[in-house]
């Protein structure tokens, strides 16, 4: 059972975010420029409405301490003392280009990645909030970006173009693009559909980076987690996905304090959150039986697909009807390879996710859950 947040914002809360440091304290932000502080207890500190009363559209506690909170509203960045919620500490006008999507800090909270409406990621400086490089690549919405942890020049941002970036901040430019329909298509070869089963377009709504560096997960409309392990040199050397929700998957975030780098948070327009233990998927281990060799940029059928038909023509048609007792087996392998493979936790939570944010509350492992509503809900994991 989840334990309710409640009295802290009149509108749907969009964006939540919980420091690590020793206060644990934890920021919302809602619609009509609505921002609160919490402590870890669920009590409230602080609250304000922003003027001009935007839409707070993302949240980010500094790394390098829970004194400065940096604030999205508008095109705006709104930098806060989340124990003085009075006035900002400073405000970086025009910070996006365009209306505000997603901030994320690198780990020693010197550099701050803007991503906007009009596809834009910026990087600022801080202090001071100066513009010192501009990334343009995607061709809609750049709807969430992340550094990657232990490589302070590399950033991930994607966006509802399908486009998964991954940028070299020295030069600038992309180190490598990955399309995710593309992606998609090459999962769907190899897998029939299910019933029910809906084929959304993969835009991509959330990106988290595993504290290692080296995994970068990828929420996505087609309901996928869109997985994607990044080798020596920076290079994309393999990628697969988890079908994680029954419709457009919203929020995807690796948990950094658990037993292990590879767990992972999810939450869905189906209303559902969960937990997932990945270290054993193909993508993260891939010196498992699993293993496959990531796809090339797709070009017609793929190789895999290729090989497959000429071994079906190959064959004699009566060695190619299974009977009935072995397609019996077959799916029952295949069941509980699924039930080893799903979620660790599932949570019915009954309403469309906005936000997750893994937090340490009163000293328990917990995800914050934000959804259309105006409260949050904790829920605990202090099981695993």
């Amino acid at each position: 059972m989840g334990s309710l947040w409640s009295e802290g914002h009149s509108s749907s809360i969009l964006c939540v975010d919980w420091s690590p440091s020793p206060t644990g304290l934890v920021a919302s932000g809602a619609e009509g420029g609505e921002l609160t502080v919490w402590t870890h207890e669920g009590v409230i500190l602080g609250r304000l409405v922003l003027p001009g009363q935007e839409d707070v559209t993302s949240a980010t506690f500094s790394p390098a301490g829970s004194a400065h909170l940096y604030v999205s509203h508008g095109d705006t960045v709104s930098v806060f003392d989340p124990r003085n919620l009075k006035v900002p500490v400073e405000d970086f006008q025009s910070a996006g280009e365009e209306e505000i999507n997603a901030l994320a800090l690198n780990e020693t909270g010197s550099s701050l990645a803007v991503a906007d409406d009009s596809g834009a990621v910026r990087i600022l400086e801080i202090p001071g909030g100066k513009v010192c490089r501009s990334l343009r690549r995607h061709t809609n919405i750049c709807s969430s970006v992340a550094f990657r942890p232990q490589r302070p020049n590399n950033l991930v941002s994607v966006g509802l173009d399908m486009q998964v970036i991954l940028w070299g901040l020295q030069k600038t430019r992309p180190l490598w693009t990955l399309n995710l329909q593309d992606m998609a298509e090459e999962e769907d070869d190899h897998q029939q559909q299910r019933p029910g089963q809906l084929f959304n377009p993969p835009l991509a709504h959330c990106v988290s980076v595993s504290s290692c560096g080296n995994i970068l997960g990828c929420a996505a409309e087609d309901g996928r987690v869109h997985l994607m392990r990044i080798g020596s040199g920076s290079k994309l050397k393999q990628q697969g996905a988890v079908k994680a929700h029954t419709q457009g998957a919203s929020q995807a975030h690796f948990i950094p304090f658990l037993s292990h780098p590879y767990w992972m948070v999810t939450g869905g327009n189906d209303g559902r959150v969960a937990l997932w233990d990945l270290s054993k998927h193909p993508v993260v281990a891939p010196e498992g039986k699993a293993q496959a060799a990531a796809p090339q940029r797709r070009k017609g059928k793929s190789g895999g697909r290729r090989r497959e038909q000429a071994l079906d023509k190959s064959k004699p048609k009566e060695k190619s009807e299974k009977t009935e007792a072995e397609e019996d087996d077959a799916a029952a392998e295949k069941q509980q390879e699924e039930q080893k493979s799903g979620p660790k936790l599932s949570i019915s939570h009954g309403d469309k996710v906005n936000w997750l944010c893994p937090a340490v509350l009163k000293g328990e492992p917990s995800v914050i859950v934000a959804d259309q509503s105006t409260n949050l809900t904790a829920y605990p994991l202090s099981h695993l």
